[in-house]
């Protein structure tokens, strides 16, 4: 048996005056089909959903705007690809628990529809859709910045520190007369889904680090920091010879 739906609305933080359309953004089209309601728009979430990814776009795009200014179309454009990703909406909709509340065919329920990425995040931009027809762009723009773009600001963050952190090193590496930074992934570990991988930078053959984390840029990020430190300890007259540091992912971006 399916939880009541009234949870699901307490979780999303809005509570809808039409109830069919949040249990029809919630019906996968093997539902309808089994039901013998299949091929007819009205009777699944698909509609919603197309409705849903241009609601998205448009909160996604103008949420951008307004916190990152000074940014390029482009630097914008990669944030908003990531916040419309399906992975990152397939997250956002086990965040919300939303696979518990679909109604599946059985054989998509017995297929592990409940979980799947593409189910999830067609779920959760049929939601979106939804909350618009009930309550309006505000509505909707209210569910979104609370739950979908949250991302971008720690992308933001950990893009800053990254080009902080790499730009620093390659500022030090030519203020000492050595070679330019070179990094490589040499490593990867843990299961698809929550990998953690191994950066190395070196400069020359004397000067080497790794950075561990829970991405490629993470790790470069951890490594860059690692070296950077080794380096200023000898900029400032300490230890000369060669040095191999090793640096994990802090968690803190």
């Amino acid at each position: 048996m399916l939880p009541a739906l009234e949870q699901l609305e307490a979780i999303l933080g809005y509570e809808f005056a039409d109830k069919e359309l949040l249990r029809l953004a919630l019906t996968h089209p093997s539902y309808a089909h089994e039901a013998g309601r299949g091929g007819h728009p009205s009777h699944d979430n698909q509609q919603l959903e197309f409705l849903g990814d241009a609601v998205l776009g448009l909160t996604a795009s103008e949420w951008l705007v307004r916190r990152f200014p000074q940014r390029s179309e482009g630097y914008l454009s990669k944030l908003k690809a990531r916040l419309v990703s399906e992975a990152h909406l397939a997250e956002v909709a086990r965040k919300l628990g939303l696979g518990e509340y679909l109604f599946l065919g059985r054989g998509e329920h017995i297929s592990g529809g409940r979980d799947k990425p593409a189910v999830l995040a067609d779920a959760l931009e049929a939601l979106i859709g939804a909350v618009y027809l009930d309550g309006g762009l505000e509505a909707a723009r209210r569910v979104v910045e609370r739950w979908v773009v949250p991302e971008a600001e720690e992308l933001a963050s950990l893009e800053t520190e990254c080009e902080d952190y790499k730009g620093r090193l390659q500022e030090l590496a030519q203020a000492l007369k050595l070679p330019q930074p070179q990094y490589r992934l040499v490593g990867t570990a843990g299961p698809e889904h929550s990998k953690e991988f191994t950066v190395e930078v070196s400069i020359g053959d004397r000067w080497v680090a790794t950075g561990r984390g829970s991405s490629k840029k993470r790790a470069s990020q951890q490594a860059a920091a690692a070296l950077l430190a080794q380096l200023q300890a000898r900029s400032s007259g300490g230890c000369s010879d060669s040095a191999r540091v090793d640096r994990g992912d802090s968690g803190s971006g």
